[in-house]
């Protein structure tokens, strides 16, 4: 604990956005319907809770990648799997409430097969089914249920990290197979088979149970408070991680693996400690993001997911854990405005440019001019308001990472 408040004193920016952080929520608070004047809608506070579960997922992108040199495209599929792991209990507990409010005046009290066979028919009807698969054998406790949330995704971590820097895999070979990963896990949730409804997924996670009588208003700004304390605690831990000793490490292992190694440094232990954090803080996000989307289904885990996740960690700029959430939310609302046709179309005479149609050309196009132009991303301006400059390095490059201000790290 105390080094954790060192850190934070050492880099007032973490206070900053703390401050700013809590204000923001506060705002929101008090225009929100379910909270305050009744002046910002219900959807828009679900789209602010779910840009800043996105924010707390680009943090650990940042963490794995910007710090640690690590590209993996394959995090938003532990993402998924958070909201999978929450969406079971959310649809059981919330179905099973539905089957016993049903059968409440029939002759007989009804049994617990009875429930059981009601709640899986309503749920597994769709794909044809009525049987409760066993996957769902927690689906009824909340406690347990919650608990697969961080084991699930954190053991999948730890199997695949294990393997993969057991063999040393390193760089674009690392990329490729975290994005292979992905890809087999979506094709698997896709079949009926899986017992999570193949290509329906879950639905109805916008309803709590035990709570009908609350509506949505006050439920979305419940979950409005929830992500915005995630994001807080989320970055006090990155920033708690990357301090001291262990930052310089991991920084170290980004900047030059097998010096690291050769001074004898279990890199890959320290690999995978951060892949199975990321993966479980990845996952909490998750678990907290898609009960305010109200559905999930397998195209969530589709590998194109990760590829945005790590733009908009480039756009930010990575390395700068501001820069992460920055970029989270600059990209993932102007995503929101342009898919969702507030944007209007642009008529050239010859052609019409419809921004639902062409807003991934608009974000290609920008993460190309970022990664050409301005490697420090949006991040970068708020060096050049602090007056931080790169430092003029004599001979060979310390590092791949000609933006990344290692010597004001190194006295961290």
């Amino acid at each position: 604990m105390g080094r954790m408040f060192q850190a934070l004193r050492r880099r007032p920016s973490t206070a900053i956005f703390l401050l700013a952080l809590a204000a923001f929520v506060l705002g929101v608070s008090l225009l929100a319907e379910g909270s305050g004047m009744g002046v910002m809608s219900t959807s828009f506070v679900k789209t602010l809770g779910k840009t800043m579960c996105l924010c707390l997922v680009a943090l650990a992108m940042d963490l794995i990648w910007g710090y640690a040199g690590i590209l993996s495209l394959g995090h938003m599929a532990f993402f998924a799997l958070g909201g999978y792991m929450v969406g079971m209990w959310l649809m059981y507990a919330r179905t099973e409430e539905i089957v016993i409010a049903s059968l409440a005046n029939s002759p007989l009290p009804p049994t617990a097969e009875e429930i059981a066979q009601g709640v899986g028919t309503q749920i597994f009807g769709v794909v044809g089914g009525s049987d409760i698969p066993a996957i769902w054998a927690f689906a009824g406790s909340f406690p347990l249920q919650m608990a697969l949330v961080v084991l699930v995704p954190g053991l999948l971590a730890l199997v695949f990290g294990w393997l993969a820097f057991r063999a040393r895999v390193t760089g674009v070979y690392l990329s490729i197979l975290t994005q292979a990963m992905t890809l087999a896990l979506a094709l698997y949730l896709f079949q009926n088979e899986s017992g999570l409804r193949g290509n329906n997924g879950l639905s109805g996670l916008q309803n709590l149970p035990g709570l009908g009588g609350v509506g949505q208003d006050r439920l979305s700004i419940w979950f409005f408070w929830a992500s915005g304390a995630a994001l807080a605690l989320g970055y006090i831990v990155i920033r708690f991680v990357v301090s001291g000793k262990f930052g310089s490490v991991i920084r170290a292992i980004r900047d030059d693996e097998a010096r690291v190694r050769f001074l004898g440094y279990s890199v890959e232990g320290y690999k995978l400690f951060l892949f199975v954090l990321t993966a479980v803080i990845a996952a909490l996000a998750g678990a907290l993001y898609y009960p305010q989307a109200g559905i999930i289904n397998p195209a969530e885990l589709a590998p194109i997911a990760s590829i945005y996740l790590a733009v908009w960690v480039a756009i930010g700029g990575r390395g700068r854990m501001y820069g992460a959430v920055i970029g989270a939310a600059f990209v993932s609302l102007l995503s929101s405005a342009f898919t969702g046709g507030r944007v209007p179309s642009v008529n050239l005479g010859f052609a019409v440019i419809d921004w639902v149609d062409w807003w991934t050309v608009l974000l290609g196009l920008s993460f190309v001019a970022v990664t050409l132009l301005a490697p420090k991303g949006i991040g970068g301006i708020f060096d050049l308001l602090a007056k931080v400059r790169t430092p003029d390095r004599k001979g060979a490059a310390l590092g791949p990472d000609d933006g990344a201000l290692m010597e004001r790290e190194g006295r961290e």
